[in-house]
């Protein structure tokens, strides 16, 4: 029986040389897209029009910034109003639905109450919905509401997050229902219990969570686009949604659509690279040690 070649993960071994190969070419194929949008950001008027084009800039500027901010102000809305916008409508959800989500995971993975099962059903059921198929039925309830063009159209229909409930479930259902009753012996309330108990056991679940939260706010153009009509509580992803439309020029336009993109990805990037150990326990650990 032939027995099976088993490599350090910590020394380097020449037969790893065609998957190291094969990663290097993977990544640098994958990152071209964010190479090529930091590229077209700081190309010049003469370098976007030119033909054939090329892919790398080689007299880098600041122009495609100076007149995104210029479009801003003639709009009548300073640049800095989208971004206050957009980032007080992305700390409030991340803060609120890491909360709903938690609170939710916790009654249906420790909790015992009637209709357990049927709501558990129910939020797998809609992690097959997209946001904008049940458009509709938000505009709906956000009207009857009373809370049409203010910040709380933004940050209420982003709270049901289907994901962040069913990732924390998962993770707290690893959690051993004897830490729960020793807890409940000593008199530990399910407030308590969950407060100072299961978050803290869930930290890299929760991070993920705020991740995802973080992407799907920031990147929101629904809100803006159908339960708003007012330019000022508006955020900024409408507006870089909005700039190829509002310059008149093609060949600009994808200038200042090239900033828009990059604006709205470095923040992503940012936070995953300091985020990225917890994300990386939340899928390889459970929590308990």
């Amino acid at each position: 029986m032939a027995s099976s070649i088993k490599f350090n993960p910590k020394k380097f071994h020449r037969d790893q040389l065609k998957f190291h190969f094969f990663l290097t070419f993977l990544s640098i194929f994958m990152a071209l897209p964010i190479i090529f949008i930091f590229n077209h950001a700081f190309k010049p008027f003469t370098e976007l029009f030119a033909y054939p084009p090329t892919f790398f800039v080689k007299a880098p500027t600041l122009e495609n910034f100076r007149l995104l901010a210029n479009f801003s102000a003639e709009s009548g809305m300073p640049l800095t109003r989208y971004v206050f916008n957009s980032l007080y409508v992305t700390t409030m959800v991340i803060i609120l639905t890491m909360l709903v989500s938690s609170l939710a995971a916790f009654a249906l993975s420790k909790l015992d109450f009637k209709g357990k099962e049927t709501f558990n059903k129910i939020n797998t059921l809609a992690l097959m919905f997209v946001p904008i198929a049940v458009a509709i039925p938000r505009f709906i309830i956000i009207v009857n509401m009373g809370i049409f063009n203010t910040y709380w159209a933004h940050i209420i229909p982003l709270l049901a997050m289907p994901i962040g409930i069913f990732l924390l479930k998962q993770f707290m259902d690893q959690i051993p229902n004897d830490v729960i009753e020793a807890a409940k012996i000593d008199g530990a309330s399910n407030l308590r219990i969950y407060w100072s108990i299961m978050l803290p056991l869930v930290k890299p679940a929760l991070v993920t969570v705020a991740i995802l939260t973080f992407q799907a706010s920031w990147a929101n153009v629904e809100s803006s686009t159908i339960f708003m009509d007012q330019e000022s509580i508006r955020t900024l992803p409408f507006y870089l949604d909005t700039l190829i439309s509002q310059s008149g020029n093609i060949v600009a336009g994808a200038g200042l659509a090239a900033v828009a993109g990059l604006i709205m990805f470095v923040p992503n990037l940012i936070l995953f690279i300091i985020l990225q150990n917890k994300v990386m326990n939340s899928m390889a650990h459970t929590g308990i040690k």
